[in-house]
Parts: structure tokens; C-alpha cells; sequence
């Protein structure tokens, strides 16, 4: 194929040489001819008229025998004499003397020697059956002066001796360009099978990077999602498809500590111990970051089999001279019995995954119990997604103020859903399906951002108001949580003491080494930290007490009651002295009556949050709220005469 591709350029420019040529021997051929003409005219007929007299006067006997004897020359095939009108008036064969003027002949009675290709005709008249092919020149007749014109020759010379001289020259040409362009050929030959191969082997290369991840040469997400899919087909129950995500619990702590080089070197070892401790009918990915996919077909015992995978990856590596030791959380569906939609599997490998990482429990399969995934919430999950992206969603602000002198310190964000069609849909809804999935980074990435506008453009007198956002376990996990707060804060031009990072307990436990290294950079970086629904008792006081916290936000069902449950007033309490000792600021969450405010004040609590003070609103409200002169105590007068509502339950933002 490559041969033959390469040899139709060299064809066609063969070609297109090879009539170059010819044309050019035929150029060569009229010129020899105008040369002959020009040799005749001046050696042969213009000596013939020493007086300049026209060739259309009477000619002498002597001039029509010079001329004769000139015609009979075995070089010239015909003579005439033409007027410079182009008439004939001396042919030597008598031919032609009746036909009309040709134009060849006028042409070169007033300008330069015409020549052209042709053949004898027989007859007077130069028509009739034609002859040896000849080269026809009309060239001007000169007496001493150039510009003394007598009268025009017209000449017919032989054109095989000319066209043998130049087509000797002409062979050589043609030999030489064969054996050029059959060494073009070769050339072009050895470049096209080279490049050619250097073509399939790039473009091989282009569609395995495609497929496989830069670092670890494994199979990417994209490979992984399709080879699932084909596992799929083929499960059945009797032999049946495992399908497990692998995520590597404080990653971060080694790119941090040893860099991302070493980061890198550690990956990939894990992905080759991985690889090699797998069956050539399996697939292991790297799906992102620290996280591996794996494809087990027909395993008897799929927990066993993780298990062992689990115990390659959490052996002892070398990296830069140290040994690490990392865990691993498991995260596995088993198909068809799990489900049959690839899409599904995915997600419920990762949802038990994150089990198996919050438990440290090694490798979890996937339980219906543990997920909140129904059929209309993954419809709704679904419009979640494009409510984000076409404006959907907005923020409302809930204040914070200080117990001692109501005034207002910050207020937390809350999300809220402006639906098109269900009206205004509320966090509970969609926020525990979100935060099973990457999404909810995305939805907390928006209202980050969208917090930190708000902030920024409030009015006057302001600045020293922070606004609290929610974060999710899920998001506190990711190893760029952190980078991507200081980079939403840098976009909005925001200082980072006004945003404060509301975290809960059970996000603190879920991943202790990742969640202590994320709050420490955005300690660092000036951001608060509130620890949120506080009191649930999973955080140990020694782990606590080495956080990089600001805030203890008392959980609302402490806080409702505490008048009338002496073991919740206790509760609250403690809490605010601990987090005195602690130098943290207490917040109370759900204050809800002027009697629990008292207490709180009482208790020496710091500041209270709920709808005493005032209830979620837009910014619009907030700031006109802010601004309103008869607030008292941190509330409005409107807001002090509503009655107490039923506490419920909170949802996380983000």
C-alpha cells in the first residue's frame, strides 16, 4: 500500500516532466528552424536585391535563377517570396501562387520570424494530401537596414534531422529523469514506510493515553467505565462480576510531607503491586487521584480476594529512603445480584467505600441500608445537577449573635432549591443523595463562591461579619478540599477571616489524618473552624484538643430542651466550660424562646443562633434586617413576638 501510495506522486510528476520536455524539443526544433531561415534569408535571397527594390516587382532572370537554384537545395523542402502583403510572387514549385494571403506572413512582414510544425501539401493551392512533416518559417526580408522591409520568405525545412538531433538530447533527458525520479521513488518510498510506522505507532500511543492513566500506565476511568460494561454482559449469577473502588486513606499527608514526586513514585508502585497480584482477566484502573478500580470475573469469594489486594496494597513501601505504611478503604457491589447498570455499580461501590473508610472497616460491600438513593431522588439528583448549572439554587442567611450584647457576628449559609416545577425545595431533600456523590463537591464549590460574593458586596459597616458555610465528610475527604477554599476566597477578593468552616463530628472521624491536614492549612490561611452539631460524644477530647478549632456549635437537640431536661442542661454546660478551657468560642444552635437565651446567658454561653433571632432569609433580607433600628438584642421586634417553633433537623450544605 505504502508503495504504491508513493509511487503516484512520482508517476504523475514523470509525467508532467516527460511533456515539459517534448514541449520543450519542440521549442528547440522552431527555434533550428528560425536559425536555417534566418541563414537562407541572408546568405541566399537578400543578396539578390542590392537596390532595396520590393520582392513584388518584376524579378530578373538572373534572380529567379539564383532562387531556383537556392529551392533546389536538399535542405529546403519549399521556397517562396510573398509581398508584404503576404501575397506569393516566386514559389519554386510553382505552388501556392493562388492561395490567398496567410496571416503568418503579414505577421512577419511587420515583426519577428514565425515558425511553426507542419506537413508539405502537394498541391498549388497547399491543400491536398499531405507530405513529410516540415517546419513552416515566414521571416522579413531586409535590404543593409532593419528597418527596410522587402518582402517576407517562406520557408519549409525537414524537421526529422532537426527532430533527431533534439530528440538524442531529449533520450538523455529521459534517461536521466527516469533514473531521477526512480530514486525520488526509492526515497520517497523509505520516507513513507518510516513515517508511515512512526504514524501507527504515534497514533497507537495517542489511543492508549487515551485510555490509560500518564503515571501508572493502568487503565483510566474512561477504560475502566467500558471494560465494566462488557464484564456486564457476561455476568451471571453463577459467575458473577465484582466490581470494588480502592481509596488510599492519608495520601495527602505523604504529598504533603515527602512532595508530589515522591507522591507519584509511591502511586505507582501501589498500582504495580496491584496489577501484579491480579489475573490477566482482571482489570485494575486508576480511576483519580488516590483511588483504583478493580475488576474481578469469577471470583468464588470476592471479599476474600479484596482482602488480600488490601493487605499488597497496605504493605510497607520505600519511598526517598522512609518507609510508609498506608491503609486502604474497599468499597464493593457484587453483579448482577447488586444491579446491572454500570452507572449504578460505580456509585454503590463508592458509597461503600466511604462506609468502609467513616467505619475503618477495611472492605465493605454494598448494603441497600447504606445508601438514601431512591428512585425519585435519583431523578432528583439528576436535576440537582442542572439546577446548579442554570441558576436554580440560592442562599439564604441565618445570624449569629452574641449572647452578651446582641450583637451580630456572622451568619451561616444555607441552600435552598428555587425548583421550576416543585417550588422551593429544601436541603433535606437533596443534600444526603448529593453527598453520596461528587457532587456534592460541586454544589459546595457554588456555594462557597456564591457566599463570598454575597459577603463581598454587603454595604458599609459590614466588614467585620463572617458567614459560615457547611462542608460535608465527603468533601472534607478530598485531598484538594483546602486548595480549593483559599482558591474560592482568592477569586472573590474576600480576606479569609471572614469565611468560617463549619465541620461535624462524624466528618472529623471519618478521616482523622486528612481532615486534621485540611484544617491545619486553612488554620494557616486565616479561616475559622466551627465544629458543628458538637456533643454527640464521637470525638475523643485529646483529639480535640490538637484541631486547629474556633467554635463549638452546641447540637440543637441540647439545646432545645434544656430547661426542662436537667441532663441536657448539664450537657450544655459542660460543653461551654470545656470549650473555655479550650479557648474557643460556644455557639448555641436552635434557640428558639427568651427563657433558653437566659439560660444560655446564664450558662456563659458566647453566642446564639435560631429563630428567636431571626429565620433563614435572602440577602436582601438580611442586610434590610441588619439595618432595621427596632431590632433589640440581636432580633427584630417582629421576630421577638414569634412564638417558639418545633426544632428540626439540620442539612449540611456542602
Amino acid at each position: 500500500m505504502h508503495a504504491a501510495i508513493s509511487l503516484i506522486p512520482v508517476l504523475v510528476l514523470g509525467a508532467a516532466l516527460a511533456l515539459n520536455f517534448k514541449s520543450e524539443a519542440q521549442r528547440r526544433g522552431l527555434n533550428e528552424g528560425e536559425s536555417q531561415a534566418t541563414l537562407v534569408a541572408q546568405t541566399g535571397v537578400e543578396p539578390l536585391f542590392p537596390e532595396g527594390n520590393p520582392v513584388s516587382t518584376a524579378l530578373t532572370q538572373t534572380q529567379r535563377e539564383s532562387l531556383t537554384r537556392l529551392a533546389s537545395n536538399k535542405t529546403i523542402l519549399r521556397l517562396r517570396l510573398r509581398d508584404l502583403a503576404g501575397h506569393v510572387v516566386w514559389s519554386g514549385d510553382e505552388s501556392g501562387m493562388n492561395a490567398a494571403p496567410e496571416h503568418e506572413a503579414i505577421e512577419a512582414a511587420s515583426g519577428g520570424p514565425v515558425a511553426k510544425l507542419t506537413h508539405l501539401n502537394a498541391d498549388a493551392n497547399d491543400e491536398g494530401p499531405t507530405g513529410v512533416q516540415a517546419v513552416e518559417v515566414y521571416r522579413a526580408l531586409e535590404a543593409g537596414d532593419p528597418s527596410h522591409r522587402i518582402g517576407v520568405l517562406e520557408i519549409y525545412l525537414p524537421y526529422a534531422p532537426i527532430n533527431q538531433e533534439v530528440s538524442a538530447g531529449l533520450h538523455t533527458l529521459y534517461r536521466d529523469l527516469g533514473i531521477g525520479l526512480g530514486a525520488l521513488y526509492l526515497t520517497l518510498l523509505v520516507i513513507s514506510i518510516s513515517m508511515g510506522r512512526g504514524l501507527r505507532q504515534e497514533v497507537k500511543f495517542n489511543a492508549f493515553l487515551a485510555e490509560h492513566d500518564h503515571l501508572t500506565d493502568l487503565p483510566n476511568r474512561t477504560l475502566f467505565h467500558r471494560r465494566a460494561a462488557a464484564a456486564l454482559k457476561k455476568a451471571r449469577r453463577s459467575q458473577p462480576v465484582v466490581i470494588a473502588i480502592i481509596d488510599l486513606d492519608r495520601f495527602k499527608d505523604v504529598n504533603d510531607t515527602l512532595g508530589h514526586h515522591n507522591g507519584d513514585r509511591l502511586l505507582a508502585e501501589l498500582a504495580r503491586r496491584l496489577d501484579v497480584n491480579t489475573r490477566p482477566e482482571d482489570t485494575v484502573a486508576r480511576l483519580g487521584g488516590d483511588e483504583f478500580g478493580v475488576i474481578l470475573t469469577g471470583a468464588t469469594d470476592p471479599e476474600e480476594a479484596l482482602w488480600r489486594l488490601r493487605e499488597v496494597i497496605d504493605r510497607e513501601v520505600e519511598v526517598s529512603g522512609l518507609p510508609l505504611s498506608l491503609e486502604s478503604s474497599v468499597g464493593y457491589v457484587v453483579a448482577p445480584e447488586d444491579g446491572n447498570n454500570v452507572d449504578d455499580l460505580l456509585q454503590r461501590a463508592d458509597v461503600a467505600m466511604y462506609v468502609a473508610k467513616g467505619a475503618h472497616s477495611g472492605v465493605v460491600r454494598y448494603d441497600a441500608e447504606q445508601d438514601d438513593y431512591d428512585a425519585a431522588k435519583l431523578g432528583l439528583i439528576a436535576e440537582l445537577r442542572q439546577a446548579i448549572d442554570a441558576g436554580q439554587l440560592v442562599l439564604h442567611y441565618q445570624p449569629k449573635a452574641a449572647i452578651g450584647d446582641g450583637k451580630v457576628e456572622a451568619f451561616e449559609a444555607l441552600v435552598r432549591w428555587e425548583h421550576p416545577v416543585r417550588g422551593l425545595v429544601y436541603p433535606d431533600s437533596f443534600i444526603p443523595v448529593a453527598e453520596q456523590t461528587d457532587l456534592i463537591d460541586k454544589l459546595t464549590d457554588w456555594v462557597l463562591a456564591t457566599a463570598l460574593e454575597d459577603v463581598k458586596t454587603m454595604g458599609r459597616g459590614r466588614a467585620g461579619l463572617a458567614v459560615a458555610v457547611n462542608v460535608s465528610a465527603r468533601s472534607l475527604s478530598k485531598p484538594d478540599f483546602a486548595d480549593r477554599v483559599q482558591a474560592s476566597l482568592e477569586r472573590a477578593g474576600v480576606p479569609a477571616t471572614r469565611l468560617i468552616v463549619e465541620i461535624t463530628e462524624t466528618a472529623l472521624i471519618a478521616d482523622p489524618e486528612r481532615a486534621g491536614a485540611a484544617l491545619a492549612q486553612l488554620d494557616a490561611a486565616g479561616v475559622r473552624v466551627s465544629i458543628d452539631d458538637f456533643g454527640q460524644g464521637q470525638t475523643s477530647l485529646g483529639y480535640l484538643s490538637n484541631l486547629p478549632v474556633h467554635e463549638l456549635k452546641i447540637d440543637k437537640s441540647f439545646v432545645f430542651d434544656m430547661l426542662t431536661n436537667p441532663a441536657h442542661a448539664a450537657i450544655v454546660r459542660s460543653i461551654v466550660d470545656l470549650g473555655h478551657n479550650l479557648q474557643l468560642r460556644v455557639v448555641a444552635e436552635g434557640v428558639e424562646s427568651d427563657a433558653v437565651l437566659g439560660g444560655l446567658r446564664k450558662a456563659g454561653c458566647d453566642v446564639a443562633q435560631g429563630y428567636l433571632l431571626a429565620r433563614p432569609m435572602p440577602l436582601a433580607k438580611l442586610e434590610a434586617w441588619l439595618a432595621d433600628p427596632a431590632r433589640r438584642g440581636g432580633r427584630s421586634a417582629k421576630s421577638a413576638r414569634r412564638r417558639p417553633v418545633t426544632a428540626k433537623r439540620k442539612v449540611r450544605v456542602g
